[in-house]
């Protein structure tokens, strides 16, 4: 008896010709990429928000970072704080770089390459998505007491005495969680939007700010006793855990997802972005 060849699956033109309008029309394809990315942050800060109710638990790590800290000789986050303290124009530019810099920032620069450097975007995009996955289950593992809110008193939340600017603020509670201190995505998010400003243009000004980014947001990080040292060393981490795989997607991911897409629909893949 004569075996056949094995019959292709049967591809659905519905979804192919959905698939296609959404990637070949402008309008379509980026309504499409800015609900997703919205959709994905949203989902994000919800379950960041949704376990804020220990503590305890959050007071005694924070006291384990501390100690660590301590032992290897890295605990100078009082110190430094004092070196602002009593100096209102640092109080304010620290408090700027903080809360502006940070996702406002994050914002303005993945529209920029969205719409002008769609490689360094897609990087970037999934770097950031993927970070802050990982961070979602430390921060849910891990609830650490950022030092402002300490109980000793010993340090100042700079944005909220001074500026009224605040994450913490009643309309966006259920978006928050105060004890998402480690890893701070402050600073690892700022190594990523900051390495892709170096990568995606030639511009002398915009690489220097790409650059010095990071290192801004990790002294507005301790100025304003919204994190530890030693959880920007997490944040660091955790985002080259995210790079890793963002790279790995480019490279085994999003290959895969096309070649099914046209084994399954008969979806041709698009040229490379720029």
């Amino acid at each position: 008896m004569q075996q056949g060849h094995a019959m292709p699956a049967p591809r659905d033109g519905s979804i192919a010709r959905a698939i296609d309008t959404i990637r070949r029309r402008r309008v379509f394809r980026d309504v499409f990429e800015i609900s997703l990315v919205a959709l994905a942050f949203l989902f994000y800060f919800l379950v960041r928000g949704a376990v804020v109710n220990r503590e305890s638990d959050a007071l005694r790590n924070a006291d384990r970072i501390i100690d660590i800290e301590r032992a290897i000789g890295i605990f100078w986050e009082p110190r430094l704080q004092e070196v602002v303290l009593n100096r209102r124009p640092l109080i304010d530019l620290f408090n700027f770089i903080y809360f502006w810099l940070d996702f406002p920032l994050i914002v303005f620069v993945g529209l920029t390459l969205y719409f002008f450097r769609r490689h360094q975007y897609t990087v970037a995009r999934d770097a950031i998505l993927l970070s802050g996955a990982i961070a979602l289950v430390i921060y849910n593992l891990f609830p650490v007491m950022p030092p402002r809110l300490l109980p000793t008193g010993e340090f100042v939340g700079t944005i909220e005495r001074y500026n009224q600017l605040s994450y913490q603020a009643q309309s966006m509670h259920a978006f928050v969680n105060p004890y998402a201190a480690v890893p701070s995505l402050h600073f690892g998010w700022a190594m990523i939007i900051g390495g892709s400003m170096v990568f995606a243009t030639r511009n002398v000004f915009v690489r220097a700010f790409g650059v010095l980014l990071p290192w801004a947001q990790l002294a507005a990080i301790v100025f304003t006793a919204n994190h530890y040292i030693a959880d920007a060393f997490v944040g660091l981490l955790v985002c080259l855990a995210g790079l890793v795989l963002a790279a790995a997607m480019q490279r085994w991911g999003y290959p895969a997802v096309a070649a099914f897409a046209e084994r399954r629909w008969g979806v041709e893949p698009l040229p490379p972005s720029p």
